[in-house]
């Protein structure tokens, strides 16, 4: 069955499964899942823990035999498996299908990377998930993190002030810690311990709070999708700190560009929208952003100025105002 990381406290409270799987890239977040799975097994009985990491020299009849065999002293076992290829091999399957038989005195814990479809729909995959409890954790998107930073604050006792303040205030803790999941949640815990329970106000967080933020050169197109141009900025300036190289910032902007472009030429021509995304391979956030972004978007407006439109390569105006910008740091405009 799967489970959702909201749901996992209401689950536990009626009573623990004997299979839990925690897969995605959001370390963060699946380790406090995998932390409330390993304290309810305490809780319950299951005090003999064991931990198997698995690389290239992995031996599975260690894992089969520590999942089939008693504690020495009579205990049930918590059996933790951590794959972090996600990929087990063809002895690992079948092993982890023989590891899908109910045990009553063992609680068997795997922790996966994010899984692309093909894996999900593996034959090991399937196995698992038929007693087991999977649960997937998805990262946490731009557009919510600054209710995610609230309900963290929340669970401190603290707050930001109501009204525009308060927004003020979680969208500059959002900026500061973009991409950086576990730093936010040591900013958040830091404030805990600087200020007492109840309001934050803007200059409090605006005097703790660290520029923690890391940026991903190929969220760049989420930013250009929204039309945010301050986010954007940040980004190029992040990136640029970082070291990223030039030639690849200016590739996935161009890319995303010509993807715009063909779109909505396809969409002038009368193809529906959903064709288009499976045609053009647009998933996950892009698909709900793409629609607006596409309103934004003249097929037929002119990229450079000397020559016909018809001979220039759509995205090569933008690819030289973004190098202008990823050379100098100049931020006065990155996208027409």
């Amino acid at each position: 069955m799967q489970l959702r990381l909201d749901a996992l406290d209401a689950h536990l409270a009626k009573g623990l499964k004997g299979l839990y799987v925690v897969y995605g890239d959001e370390h963060l977040l699946a380790q406090e899942a995998c932390d409330k799975i390993r304290a309810s097994a305490r809780a319950q009985g299951f005090t003999d823990r064991s931990v198997f990491v698995v690389d290239r020299y992995f031996d599975w009849s260690s894992l089969l035999g520590a999942s089939q065999s008693m504690s020495l002293f009579g205990d049930r076992q918590l059996v933790e498996l951590r794959i972090p290829t996600g990929k087990p091999g063809k002895e690992g399957g079948e092993a982890l299908k023989t590891l899908a038989a109910d045990n009553p005195d063992v609680l068997t814990l795997i922790t996966l990377p994010r899984l692309d479809a093909a894996t999900q729909k593996s034959g090991w995959f399937t196995a698992l998930s038929g007693p087991g409890v999977m649960m997937k954790i998805d990262p946490v998107e731009r557009a919510q993190l600054p209710m995610w930073i609230g309900q963290r604050l929340t669970l401190q006792n603290q707050r930001v002030a109501p009204g525009e303040d308060g927004r003020r205030a979680l969208v500059f803790i959002a900026e500061r810690v973009e991409g950086n999941l576990l730093a936010a949640h040591q900013e958040i815990l830091k404030l805990g311990l600087l200020y007492p329970a109840g309001v934050l106000t803007f200059e409090q967080i605006h005097e703790a709070v660290l520029n923690v933020a890391r940026y991903d050169v190929f969220k760049l197109n989420e930013a250009m999708l929204t039309g945010d141009v301050g986010r954007l900025t940040r980004m190029l300036d992040g990136l640029k700190g970082e070291g990223e190289a030039g030639t690849l910032v200016i590739w996935a902007l161009v890319e995303e560009i010509r993807t715009l472009l063909r779109m909505k030429r396809g969409v002038a021509a009368g193809k529906p929208l959903a064709t288009l995304l499976r045609e053009n391979r647009v998933w996950g956030p892009r698909e709900r952003l793409i629609g607006p972004a596409l309103t934004r978007v003249s097929s037929q407006r002119p990229v450079g100025r000397h020559r016909p439109a018809r001979q220039r390569e759509p995205g090569r105006s933008a690819a030289r105002s973004v190098g202008r910008h990823v050379r100098t740091g100049d931020d006065r405009r990155v996208v027409g």
